[in-house]
Parts: C-alpha cells; sequence; structure tokens
C-alpha cells in the first residue's frame, strides 16, 4: 500500500495539532481534528486555522472526503462543520458518541441536540475499515479519555487524538465525564501492542519540562520503552492510581463548556435564537447558597 502523505498543522492557541493525510495515488484527503478559532472573551469565531489547512488542500490539488474527529475534544472547537460546507466531506467519529450526547445533553438542557449521532455523517465501530482513496483506515476504539475515543491506522501511522502524548509528557486525563483510567491503561496497552516501528500522532502536545520545542510525533516502541506513564512494566493498578491522583490536582480546560457544546454536534453550534443570535450556555454551580 503506498504510504499516507501526513502534514501536521499546529494551533499554539488551544496546543492542538491537526492532520490533513492524503493518498498520493488518488489525491484524496481526510482532516483529523480541524481547528475552530475561538476567542473565550469576545464569543468571537474565525477560521484561519482552516482556512491554513484549506488553502494546503488547494495547492496540492486535493480532494477532502472526509472530517475524522477522534472524540468530542474539551479543548478546542472543531472546524468539521466548516469544512464539510467548504468540501462536501463527510464528518466521521466513533458510534460511541451517542454516550457522550446522553451525558451532556442534560447538563446544558440542550433540547436541540439528538442522542442518536445524526449531527454526524458516519459513526465507526471499533474494528471496522474505510477507505481514503486507496488507503485503508482501521478504527480502533480506545475508551478511556472519553467513552467515545477512537484511533485511526493508516498503513503504519496511528492518530490517537489524546489518549497518549509524548513519552516525555504521559497520557490523557481520565477525569471527564464517561472518562476511566482503568479503560485509559486498557486502551494505551491495546495499542502499544501494534508494531514498534508504528508511527503515533498525537493531538496535542504541551512542551513537557526541559523540553525546548513542541513536538507531537513518536513511535509504539519509544512510548514502550520510555513513556513516563506507560512504558512497559507499570502495572494496570500503578497507572489508575497515579492518573486519577494527577487528575483530581487538574483544572478543567479553559474552553471546556463552549467546545462540548460545539463539538458534540459535529462542530455546529446551537441553532440561532427568536433574536437571531447563537448562544452557547454556562452552568453555573454555587459552592453555598447564593441564589436564595
Amino acid at each position: 500500500m503506498t504510504p499516507p502523505d501526513i502534514t501536521a498543522f499546529f494551533d499554539e492557541a488551544t496546543n492542538t495539532v491537526s492532520y490533513l493525510v492524503f493518498d498520493p495515488d488518488t489525491r484524496d484527503a481526510a482532516m483529523i481534528d480541524p481547528v475552530l478559532d475561538y476567542d473565550a472573551a469576545s464569543g468571537e469565531v474565525d477560521t484561519a486555522s482552516a482556512d491554513g489547512m484549506l488553502a494546503a488542500v488547494e495547492a496540492r490539488g486535493l480532494r477532502v472526503t472526509l472530517v475524522l474527529e477522534t472524540h468530542a475534544h474539551a479543548d478546542h472547537l472543531s472546524a468539521a462543520s466548516y469544512i464539510k460546507a467548504k468540501t462536501g466531506a463527510a464528518i466521521g467519529i466513533g458510534e460511541h458518541i451517542r454516550d457522550v450526547q446522553k451525558i451532556f445533553r442534560p447538563v446544558f438542557a440542550a433540547d436541540d441536540l439528538k442522542t442518536d449521532g445524526s449531527d454526524f455523517d458516519r459513526l465507526f465501530a471499533d474494528g471496522e475499515r474505510f477507505s481514503i482513496g486507496s488507503l485503508e483506515v482501521e478504527v480502533i476504539h480506545t475508551p478511556g479519555h472519553t467513552p467515545a475515543d477512537v484511533s485511526y491506522r493508516i498503513g503504519d501511522a496511528l492518530f490517537v487524538g489524546d489518549t497518549l502524548f509524548m513519552p516525555d509528557y504521559g497520557t490523557a486525563r481520565a477525569d471527564f465525564p464517561g472518562g476511566d483510567a482503568r479503560q485509559l491503561y486498557r486502551s494505551i496497552r491495546k495499542l502499544l501492542e501494534l508494531p514498534r516501528e508504528t508511527r503515533i500522532f498525537l493531538c496535542h502536545d504541551y512542551k513537557a519540562a526541559g523540553r525546548e520545542d513542541y513536538a507531537w510525533e513518536t513511535t509504539v516502541g519509544a512510548q514502550r520503552d520510555a513513556s513516563v506513564h506507560v512504558r512497559d512494566g507499570v502495572s494496570e493498578d500503578d497507572f489508575v492510581a497515579m492518573r486519577e491522583a494527577r487528575d483530581a490536582t487538574l483544572s478543567a480546560p479553559k474552553l471546556l463548556l463552549p467546545s462540548i457544546q460545539v463539538n458534540i454536534r459535529a462542530g455546529r453550534f446551537p441553532f440561532a435564537e427568536a433574536n437571531g443570535v447563537r448562544y452557547l450556555k454556562i452552568p453555573v454551580k454555587a459552592k453555598q447558597a447564593v441564589f436564595e
């Protein structure tokens, strides 16, 4: 099989890496985890990051057939809906997005939200295979960070979303609703059973202490040898204890609330109100009775 051509696009504002993957033979392409620019202070949305990816598509004469989400992100808004409007590409995600929609529909009183996954065009099952041109893609269900996480294996390339970070940084948090540290460990060990030379492409990097540059590509072998969280020899119980203790110290991502509301709708904002304006909701939690 012809290897995929892979270009990374790094959004420093959200520490997110998006990927343009295409088949050199057919010029068919997919975008993985594209970012929609959002300013939380003003509520302003911009498409500069997505437009940069689309410019690369045009310059290379590609046809985008798919937008692939590894999960419903909690740290950036997805540009999937925008890219679909520009290219006609279908939006795909793991089939367990239905579980995530059911979790968050009541949190935001999102009466317009369907929980059958129908905002997305493709719902992928574990082990399912599909094509980008002549490239075969294998879907691997990797729950733990969220119930809906999937990884996409294309030849010797593996796109893992937030499940893994660089070996010197570790692994995803598992304390979001529906997350589970024990599931996360098992998902990671499943991925690390792939050949050692398998290239792993990450969705985020935050530069571990002592490292000057951002990085987002590693290998199965490097993870097994040197991951600070899941190198060979780390037991499931030890990982769970570490992960749960670490998660208890973490703050919520700054774009958590807007991201979830948009991303469980496949990058679509809630419908406009009577005044023509679209709104995102902020659930208010009070530590004591302040509403009386």
